[in-house]
């Protein structure tokens, strides 16, 4: 589909539905992979899995409210590469509760995984960054219409969105792009408990009357990685089926 041999890709919470999604078709074609995630081992055990190619996989722990944890495993891909092309921040919480529910850790805890962790990975990454480089950071469509009873975590997408437009003017003199998707409801573990709630009015409301697949959200990232969106910058691909048009 896309070409992506040779490539570096950074991709933080490498565990997660869509991470997997994204190293596994990464993997497939051509990329070396620096994976980090909160679960090291189970990290290495899916990094096993996959299917054996060219590029070299490395993983390490990182949790991305860390900014030392973050910041190493940069250094870690600079030290294995020499660089890195492609950074997805793919590390995400995703709690239900009310507002008036939320502690002041409930809120800085989303706050720092959704949002933080965007923030401390690209700033480490930008200095490793190569010219045609891209970065990729997964928002949401609850960054767009809100999200009931996740005002946190919308808030978070929301402000990815903005970050990542405001990274455009800083990253494209060094030959860089940054990019958005905002996927919808997509089936992973991190989603199971709306679908399971609310499954049925969300496929109702959903033109095309099925939920999203991590691979779905995958291929879409690739593109964005890839040379074939090298005037694409500053965008945001929305992946949902039509349930939100923006």
């Amino acid at each position: 589909m896309f070409d992506l041999a040779g490539k570096v890709a950074l991709i933080t919470g490498g565990n997660g539905g869509i991470p997997r999604a994204t190293a596994a078709l990464f993997r497939q074609l051509g990329a070396h992979l620096v994976l980090g995630d909160l679960d090291p081992a189970a990290l290495a055990t899916f990094a096993a899995a996959l299917p054996e190619a060219q590029g070299r996989i490395v993983t390490t722990r990182m949790d991305v409210t860390q900014r030392a944890e973050v910041d190493e495993a940069v250094a870690l891909a600079g030290r294995e590469f020499g660089g890195i092309d492609i950074l997805v921040t793919g590390a995400g919480l995703y709690v239900e509760q009310d507002v008036t529910a939320m502690s002041d850790e409930d809120w800085h805890r989303t706050i720092a995984v959704n949002l933080d962790g965007v923030f401390y990975a690209t700033r480490a990454a930008m200095p490793l960054l190569r010219r045609r480089g891209s970065v990729v950071n997964i928002a949401s469509m609850a960054g767009h219409r809100g999200s009931v009873r996740h005002a946190h975590y919308a808030a978070c997408k929301a402000a990815v969105l903005g970050f990542t437009r405001s990274l455009v003017h800083e990253l494209s003199p060094r030959g860089v792009r940054a990019n958005c998707v905002s996927p919808g409801i997509i089936a992973t573990p991190m989603t199971e408990a709306i679908m399971r709630e609310n499954g049925a009015a969300l496929i109702a409301a959903t033109p095309m009357k099925r939920f999203g697949t991590p691979e779905e959200v995958a291929s879409v990232i690739a593109f964005l990685a890839s040379d074939a969106a090298a005037f694409v910058t500053g965008e945001t691909i929305h992946i949902n089926g039509g349930i939100y048009m923006d």
